[in-house]
């Protein structure tokens, strides 16, 4: 179906585009590095500004703290370091301490769900699914009010957001042990029947018809239950991409937000241009995905538009030319080159627990670390 522009076209188009990050974060026992289900605690300790940007989460283990809409990349980073700061205080309070990881890496004991009702309508859906160990994302939303054109911009998404996975990656260990994985929450998530790869879609009615298809089927309780990588949100007038981990240092969560936000900007360009998405086969976009969670940035990625692998900081290269146009009209261009080449060097969140835990051979460095660094300006 032909895109058709409407009146809200013409405001994006005369603007940058606005940002919003969910973060979502463990609260581990300092001593065992367990998940501590101390979330009530946490949540009651916050104040002010910080009590209004937090939100209660799925496990007793994890907190969600959500920025405001931002227009710039330091405003976005200000928001971040001040609510990552007044969680981790009242983590601390709380007996916990703040972690920023995709997949919780020494055990949950504790894996009941809030006292919720929507909470324990999907445990009595999803039985043992729901009470997998904890796992931790990043949601970062761009302001698109018109969503016939998020729709379309979704489909163009699917081609590059292994991309964005690959560069977010901070799960690699679980029960202990390194998993083999980059991410091993990516790989956790998979059990969830409306969690993976963003489908094609003809239409916002295409979209809309398909997921009251998925409800009636029993698969999703609701349409906020669309967990798709990225998708129209079901909140906000956004696009939200919700594919990677949480990322443990906070300016690899902002370079993520740049990335999204101008891949988001030139495809909608792309879309308003008349551009049609590739129709990629939904088997080969999962496998992307796949080897992404798998390899991160240290190995090889799937390149959906060439076909074959290729080394990732070959697809990263060619993401940046894509893109490049759109960072430089946000103004982030010099922060994204700047931190894509810390990342070149220092390695991704998986890349820098692996090197600690290689280090030490402790378990508890690796967690020291990444508390570190969660709560690092």
């Amino acid at each position: 179906m032909a895109y058709r522009p409407t009146v809200a076209d013409t405001v994006t188009d005369l603007s940058t585009l606005t940002l919003g990050v969910e973060e979502e974060f463990l609260l581990l026992d300092p001593d065992n590095g367990r998940n501590l289900p101390v979330a009530d605690q946490v949540l009651a300790a916050l104040r002010g500004h910080a009590r209004d940007q937090s939100r209660q989460e799925f496990r007793h283990s994890m907190v969600e703290m959500v920025t405001p809409v931002c227009a710039d990349l330091n405003e976005l980073r200000t928001h971040l370091v001040s609510l990552r700061h007044s969680a981790a205080e009242a983590a601390t309070a709380a007996g916990a301490r703040l972690v920023a990881v995709g997949a919780t890496p020494v055990a949950e004991p504790h894996r009941t769900v809030p006292d919720r009702p929507r909470y324990h309508a999907m445990s009595r859906r999803y039985g043992p699914v729901a009470h997998d160990p904890a796992v931790c994302g990043c949601h970062v939303h761009v302001g698109l009010p018109d969503r016939e054109l998020a729709v379309q911009v979704c489909n163009h998404l699917r081609t590059w957001l292994p991309v964005i996975q690959a560069i977010t990656t901070n799960s690699p260990l679980h029960d202990g042990r390194d998993t083999g994985h980059a991410s091993w929450r990516s790989m956790q998530l998979e059990r969830w029947p409306s969690i993976g790869p963003t489908p094609y879609f003809d239409s916002a009615a295409d979209y809309d018809r398909t997921v009251d298809e998925l409800i009636a089927a029993g698969i999703m309780l609701d349409a906020a239950m669309v967990y798709w990588y990225a998708r129209p949100s079901s909140a906000y007038p956004t696009v939200e991409v919700r594919v990677g981990d949480v990322c443990s240092d906070v300016d690899d969560t902002v370079l993520v937000a740049a990335l999204v936000r101008s891949l988001v900007a030139t495809l909608a360009d792309d879309v308003r241009a008349g551009v049609t998405a590739p129709h990629t086969r939904d088997c080969l976009v999962a496998a992307a995905h796949w080897r992404a969670a798998h390899d991160g940035l240290d190995g090889e990625l799937i390149d959906l538009r060439a076909g074959g692998t290729r080394p990732a900081w070959a697809l990263v290269d060619e993401l940046m030319a894509v893109i490049a146009p759109a960072l430089l009209r946000h103004g982030d261009l010099g922060y994204v080159l700047a931190h894509l080449a810390r990342l070149r060097r220092d390695g991704t969140g998986a890349t820098r627990q692996r090197r600690v835990l290689e280090s030490t051979g402790d378990l508890r460095a690796v967690i020291d670390d990444l508390a570190g660094r969660t709560a690092a300006t």
